[in-house]
């Protein structure tokens, strides 16, 4: 699975309105240039929501506890699946009753399903607690 650069982005955006306060609107051109298209896509999402004006910027609708890296990760990517057979919606592979690596494909899709879902954005807050971080 490869991360894009959106995916990316969205999780520097996220970080960075957490870094102010929760009800503190925040600037675009702080957030930065480059990730406006990001903050477009997250607030179509719910995920921040803005206000016009020369007071106004971006701001989490939710705490950073509440966000994960994995819904974060595949509003902005479409899929986490490793495999397109794997996808939402993908049609039924003709081969996949005698597939000796689906089932392969599919604990790994797990593992990355559960890992991403289970790290939030205020874990990424405090680096330190990575080494604790379970897999």
């Amino acid at each position: 699975m490869l991360i894009s650069t959106r995916g990316r982005y969205a999780l520097r955006v996220i970080i960075e309105l957490c870094s102010h306060g929760k009800g503190e609107f925040v600037p675009l051109n702080i957030i930065a240039e480059n990730h406006e298209s990001i903050v477009a896509l997250l607030v179509k999402a719910g995920f921040v929501e803005g206000l016009r004006g020369k007071k106004g910027g971006y701001r989490l609708t939710k705490d950073a506890d509440e966000y994960s890296v994995g819904e974060i990760l595949k509003l902005t990517e479409g899929t986490l699946a490793p495999v397109t057979c794997l996808e939402e919606n993908a049609e039924s592979c003709p081969r996949s009753a005698e597939c000796k690596t689906l089932p392969m494909w599919e604990k790994l899709d797990t593992i990355i399903s559960n890992y991403l879902y289970s790290v939030k954005i205020s874990d990424l807050l405090k680096p330190e607690s990575v080494s604790d971080w379970v897999i």
